[in-house]
């Protein structure tokens, strides 16, 4: 556990790294008239993913999580699973985003990972389930006006689109 915690940390860190030098061929600083530039928020979120990344490679050396203070090399049975169990629920959510769009995948998703994976009650899982695609609808539909994949959901969106243009 305690060398896969620092390989995350480094193959994540140098993954943002990369990201921030992508999104930098595109103008990542304010344009008059039209706002951030293409590339502003893939190097800010980058940027805070470095940042994090960081975070994590200080605290292994400092042996502050359970996983810096292990004796397992890697990971034991029980990581193995939870990895191979959080890898199928994101590539199953990306993979429902042709069919359910972002807005049917992502609560579908947090259902999964908040109820069965993490054990919470069914209260914060569907509050969180309910509010988290109509907030991801509103942060990019209409504040960025960028259009995310709908699937059969698109028909859901209509009175909201009418509502406000």
């Amino acid at each position: 556990m305690r060398m896969a915690e620092l390989a995350m940390g480094v193959v994540m860190g140098v993954f943002s790294l990369y990201l921030m030098w992508k999104s930098a061929e595109l103008p990542i600083g304010w344009i008059p008239d039209e706002g951030p530039g293409g590339g502003a928020w893939p190097f800010w979120l980058s940027a805070g993913m470095l940042l994090c990344c960081i975070a994590i490679v200080i605290r292994w050396a400092k042996r502050m999580t359970p996983e810096s203070r292990s004796e397992d090399v890697y990971m034991d049975g029980r990581t193995f699973k939870l990895f191979l169990l959080n890898a199928g629920a994101l590539t199953g959510m990306v993979g429902l985003f042709h069919i359910f769009g972002a807005y049917g995948a992502i609560p579908l998703f947090l259902i999964f990972y908040l109820r069965f994976l993490g054990g919470h009650s069914w209260r914060l899982t569907g509050t969180f389930a309910a509010v988290t695609p109509v907030v991801t609808f509103l942060f990019f539909e209409i504040a960025l006006q960028k259009t995310l994949p709908k699937g059969i959901t698109d028909p859901w969106f209509e009175p909201i689109f009418s509502f406000f243009y």
